[in-house]
């Protein structure tokens, strides 16, 4: 496929300013069949890919000539035609007709069409060149450039003649139907291709031959029913001209029609647009082409939600409060009270923590496993946001992007784990000023401790009538006394103090945390679930704007 997009990128002289339409839609079709493979079935894509080499080769040929291709019925006298444009008997007529699978071809110069020929796959021995020929025709009637087909009749009982048709339809630039007037209405050739071709009406005429067997007076209504018959088939505006090749009427007339195209250059230019549109369409049908809406900020927010939920954080987290709170109420709080609270329960022991007291500690006791619960949740939270992401697209695109999102949902509650352990926020360590304020309390014990020693050592001294050296007092109590007091009260007002302190302390080194863990969790969603997300809506832009720009109307 690369090669076809380079061939068709260098085909820029092709047709006159085709390049600017016809060539850009091919890239487009090509682009949009590469970015759809994987995604659409091969076989839904393999008629756009073929028409993407076949055409950007057509881009890289002659664009001076146009290909015509005479196809008819048995008895049509489609090969009297075709002797009657080039003025040779060059195709065998009625039994005399070449029992032969290949078609014939006459080519007009200038010079080009032997590569045209051998693209189409034209034997040389079926192949004339008209430049050797004088040709006395009118200025209008003359058919410079012009590569003629008599193609092999449809109905032939050959099965090779049949494929060869198939074939060489596909390559011509504008394809005139012969019909016999006692047979023009033959369902076989509507059916078959006149019918299933209604959009390649721009590049197709019909002729009506033998006409000189119909009496003058009921030509005109034989023709209005041929052109009735098309109108009902989709292809009300294709040109219906009556001939007679044995006599030559309306021969000059059907020369005429086929010079003013071959000037215009216009049906190699449609033909290869009609081709476009045909393929494109046959894609678009099953692959669509509609907007896609993405992965709103509202949906991520919810998957990482739902995710931080399946691995645990706000346990963690909550978990990672209590006990920095706890910790600095036994660091700080007043020696006597933490003594005591000692032998209560603290608020992690029911996760087996000791002393580690790490994220992946707290993150492997508070969610133990993988449980059936949260693996659901998460494999749900997945899908929604896969499903929300692929609104409005087909099947095959929203199949490729829930598959994306879904490839690793059995893993994605290892791989949260495995985040949460892997973050490294030190929950452990205390806060200097823990040290401080512990050291504090311990001299207001002192103090305490000294100020009852002292009492006591006075109730003593006073049963034995025994006297203290004098510490000083303070308004007639004993200084040791008024410091034990002023010690008890700031021990209890500094340890209240600390709870406070420690409250905002653990609350923020619980954010700190929650905001780890929860980018951590974020960078698994983004890696494991939208990344391939975003790949395939990324295929999916590339494939809409290249079918669209392959849809878009030829100018």
């Amino acid at each position: 496929m690369t090669d076809t997009v380079s061939a068709v990128t260098t085909a820029d002289a092709s047709f006159d300013g085709v390049r600017n339409d016809v060539a850009t839609r091919l890239d487009g079709l090509t682009h949009a069949v590469e970015a759809a493979r994987g995604r659409i079935d091969e076989e839904i894509l393999a008629p756009a890919e073929t028409l993407s080499g076949r055409a950007a080769e057509r881009l890289t040929l002659s664009g001076e000539h146009t290909i015509v291709a005479l196809a008819g019925a048995t008895g049509s006298g489609k090969s009297s035609l075709f002797n009657a444009l080039t003025d040779l008997e060059l195709a065998g007529v009625g039994v005399r007709r070449p029992t032969t699978s290949w078609a014939l071809a006459c080519a007009w110069g200038p010079d080009g069409a032997q590569g045209l020929l051998e693209w189409m796959g034209i034997p040389a021995r079926h192949q004339v060149s008209r430049m050797s020929m004088l040709d006395h025709s009118s200025e209008d009637t003359k058919l410079e450039g012009l590569v003629l087909l008599d193609l092999p009749d449809h109905d032939s009982t050959e099965v090779s003649h049949h494929l060869e048709m198939d074939r060489l339809v596909k390559y011509a630039d504008l394809l005139v139907w012969v019909l016999d007037p006692q047979k023009y209405a033959d369902a076989a050739i509507h059916d078959r291709y006149i019918r299933p071709m209604a959009s390649y009406s721009d590049v197709t005429l019909v002729v009506l031959n033998q006409i000189d067997r119909i009496p003058f007076e009921e030509r005109d209504r034989a023709l209005a029913d041929v052109r009735r018959i098309l109108a009902d088939e989709g292809l009300p505006d294709v040109p219906v001209i009556g001939v007679s090749a044995t006599r030559g009427d309306g021969v000059d007339e059907l020369k005429r029609e086929l010079a003013a195209r071959i000037r215009a250059k216009s049906s190699a230019k449609a033909r290869l647009a009609s081709d476009i549109s045909a393929a494109a369409e046959g894609v678009a049908r099953v692959g669509g082409s509609a907007e896609a809406p993405g992965i709103s900020p509202a949906d991520r927010q919810a998957l990482d939600q739902a995710l931080v939920e399946c691995a645990g954080v706000p346990r963690v987290v909550e978990a990672i409060a209590a006990s920095n709170r706890r910790r600095a109420v036994l660091r700080t709080g007043w020696p006597f009270a933490r003594w005591a609270a000692r032998f209560g329960k603290k608020p992690l022991d029911e996760l087996e923590l000791g002393d580690d007291m790490s994220p992946s500690s707290l993150a492997r006791e508070a969610v133990p496993g993988a449980g059936s619960v949260q693996r659901a949740n998460a494999e749900l939270a997945i899908r929604d946001v896969a499903e929300k992401a692929a609104v409005g697209l087909e099947r095959p695109w929203r199949d490729a992007v829930r598959d994306a999102a879904t490839a690793r949902g059995e893993d994605i509650i290892d791989e949260l784990d495995r985040a949460v352990r892997d973050t490294t926020v030190d929950v452990a360590k205390a806060p200097f000023w823990w040290k401080v304020v512990q050291a504090v309390q311990l001299l207001a014990v002192v103090a305490v401790f000294a100020g009852v020693v002292w009492l006591v050592a006075e109730g003593i001294a006073a049963l034995i009538s025994a006297d203290l050296s004098d510490r000083g007092n303070v308004g007639g109590v004993p200084l040791v006394v008024v410091v034990a007091i002023c010690a008890l009260i700031g021990g209890i007002v500094l340890a209240a103090l600390s709870r406070v302190v420690a409250g905002i302390g653990g609350r923020r080194r619980a954010q700190r945390a929650d905001a780890e863990l929860r980018a951590a969790i974020d960078r698994v969603a983004t890696e494991k679930v939208i990344a391939p997300i975003q790949v395939e809506l990324d295929a999916y832009a590339t494939y809409r704007s290249g079918i669209l720009t392959a849809l878009a109307p030829t100018a």
